[in-house]
This record gives structure tokens, C-alpha cells and sequence, in this order.
């Protein structure tokens, strides 16, 4: 290696990353009871989409107010987008179906059975496909977008939790019970590859740097582990907070973020081709997913207020305590 390009390689090595200032904005208010589990951001119409125990609260941004719902999803997860079909994909867990509903009018177009309890729901671009990712029956359902039909079903040998796709015929699940990764074929739906995701036991949440192809994981050991699905290995860990169920990346600014149910938010940041930690935000207890807006850079994440734990008792030793009801809220975490 001649001089030049050994001071080249010095200075990229070198450069640290920009500093990183994250603080919680005015929250979005939303209301009602229940419990809650993802939520979705329409970019381009500036529309977030809020699971909500059985119905789907939209949220216009803009504005920071609800302007309609989706209602009878029973156990509703998960929430998919497909812009350019004009319908969105809801997967609701105890009804084991999916809601197919219009991104204009928010009217349900039609349901769609699926496997045991669909958790994590996906469209992909490139296949014009959408996958339900089934925690009971530890498979997934692949539904062809136009016709609204169930042409495949993939045994995964595991819990799915979380999937993201690159949008060129890949789709990527994390399998809890096993901590591993499984990818997928989107358009033959095979599981083509699966590696062990070492250091990360029960991993949930799932992000994906579609530009640099680099998956992050969280984990339940307060971990978030960040993978080469290319070469199906690990390239490196950062801790997080604790009950961490959400990741997301936010490819504006290249920084990747944990949603911990303990009230943080931990954000990474590549510096000189090391991932560390470079925040950690307050957020609110119960905050454990999240959505970026990666036109604002704005992160979104929902919880409630909780009165005191019920007594413990020999079938509930550690008893959760219930939301109070009309306090259902988005905690937004801005720049």
C-alpha cells in the first residue's frame, strides 16, 4: 500500500461521527384502553399507524391528532403498507387473520386467513407479496398483494418475531426461540439461509441499513446485536436498555435505536467503523416499541400511564399493572 492510500485509509479511519442530541417533544395524545404492540409510519402522507389492542389508531403527524381507525382486529400486531396499491395490511393475532383495508377511506376491504396467531407482518416490493409471521404455528403466510389469496406457506422451525425486507426479494425474520436469523426468498418463499444470531438470546425488534446490508436485532439480555445477513454472521454488539421489543433505522442519519419497555431509548452510531452507543434518551416506562419518520427523523412510540401492580400470587407472582384507561399516548423523541 503506497503512502497516500495509507493516509486515506488513516483519515477515514479517524473521523468521528457528528454528535447526537435527541430530547422528547410534546406527545401525541390518543386515548382509549387496551394494550398495544407496533406501529407504522406513512412517510409520504405523514400518517402513523398505532396497534391498539383491537383496532388501528391513524394518526396525522402534521397535525398530532387522530383522525380515524380501523376497527376489528382482534389482537392486532402489526401493521404493512403498500403506497402504491393504495391498501394497507393489518395482522391480527387472535383472529388469526389479516385485515386488507384502503389508505384513503381506512375501509376494511377484505380478510384474509392466515396461520396461529400473526405477529410481524411485511409487504415486500420486489415480490408484490405479503408476509404474516405466525408465532403459534411458527410459520409464515405469504399472500400475493393483487389477488389477496394465500399462494404459500414457510415453516421456520422457530418463534418469528420481527422481518424486514431489502425490497429486492429478500425478507429476514428473527426466530426467537432458537436466536437465530432466517431469510427468505421472497419469491420461490423458501427459507434460503439461517445463521446464529451468537450473543443474543430471544430477539425481537428488527431494522435493517438497506444501504450497507446490516440488520440489528434487540434482544431480552439488553443487547442489540447487528448482523452481515450477507455473509450470515455477527459483526457486533451494543448494550441497550432493559425489555428492549423494538428496533428501527433511520437511513437520513445512519443512527439505528433500541425501544426499551424500562423508559429509554438507546441510539447507535457508527464512529470510525466501530457501532457504540451515542445516546441514551428518557423516554417513558412501557415505551418497548417504536417507529422512525425518516422525513423528520422524528421517533414515535407508544405507551400509557400505569396505576400500582395488582398483589402477587402463586399463579401471578409478578403481576403487570394495568394502563389507566384513556391515557394512551405517543412519546415523540425529536432532533
Amino acid at each position: 500500500m503506497n503512502m497516500l492510500a495509507c493516509a486515506l485509509l488513516f483519515a477515514a479511519l479517524s473521523v468521528s461521527a457528528a454528535p447526537v442530541s435527541y430530547h422528547v417533544a410534546a406527545p401525541v395524545q390518543i386515548g382509549g384502553e387496551g394494550g398495544w404492540d407496533y406501529l407504522t409510519v406513512d412517510p409520504e402522507a405523514q400518517r402513523i399507524y398505532v396497534s391498539h389492542a383491537t383496532r388501528v389508531e391513524v394518526v396525522d403527524l402534521a397535525a398530532g391528532k387522530v383522525i380515524g381507525a380501523i376497527p376489528d382486529t382482534l389482537g392486532v400486531h402489526g401493521i404493512a403498507l403498500a403506497p402504491k396499491l393504495g391498501r394497507g395490511y393489518i395482522s391480527s393475532g387472535r383472529a388469526n387473520s389479516v385485515t386488507v383495508f384502503d389508505l384513503k377511506t381506512l375501509k376494511t376491504i377484505e380478510q384474509i386467513a392466515v396461520g396461529q396467531n400473526p405477529d410481524s407482518i411485511l409487504y415486500d416490493f420486489g415480490s408484490n407479496r405479503v408476509f404474516t409471521f405466525n408465532g403459534r404455528s411458527k410459520d409464515a403466510s405469504v399472500i400475493d398483494a393483487a389477488s389477496g389469496k394465500v399462494v404459500s406457506t414457510i415453516p421456520l422451525g422457530g418463534k418469528p418475531e420481527f422481518s424486514v425486507s431489502d425490497d429486492k426479494g429478500k425478507v429476514w425474520v428473527n426466530i426467537e426461540d432458537t436466536h437465530e436469523m432466517a431469510e427468505i426468498d421472497a419469491a420461490k418463499a423458501v427459507v434460503t439461509k439461517r445463521y446464529n444470531l451468537d450473543g443474543c438470546e430471544d430477539p425481537s425488534g428488527l431494522a435493517i441499513d438497506r444501504a450497507h446490508r446490516r440488520l440489528f436485532s434487540v434482544c431480552g439480555n439488553k443487547v442489540m446485536t447487528i448482523s452481515d445477513p450477507d455473509a450470515g454472521k455477527v459483526v457486533a454488539h451494543v448494550p441497550t436498555g432493559e425489555g428492549s421489543d423494538g428496533a428501527g433505522f433511520d437511513p437520513g442519519t445512519g443512527l439505528a435505536f433500541s425501544s426499551n419497555g424500562e423508559g429509554t431509548l438507546t441510539v447507535v452510531q457508527q464512529n470510525a467503523g466501530k457501532y457504540e452507543v451515542a445516546q441514551t434518551v428518557t423516554t417513558e416506562r412501557g415505551a418497548r416499541t417504536m417507529a422512525v419518520d425518516p422525513t423528520t427523523h422524528n421517533v414515535y412510540l407508544p405507551t400509557a400511564r400505569f396505576g400500582p401492580a395488582p398483589a402477587a400470587t402463586p399463579q401471578q407472582p409478578r403481576p403487570r399493572p394495568a394502563p389507566e384507561p384513556g391515557s394512551f399516548h405517543l412519546v415523540v423523541v425529536s432532533q
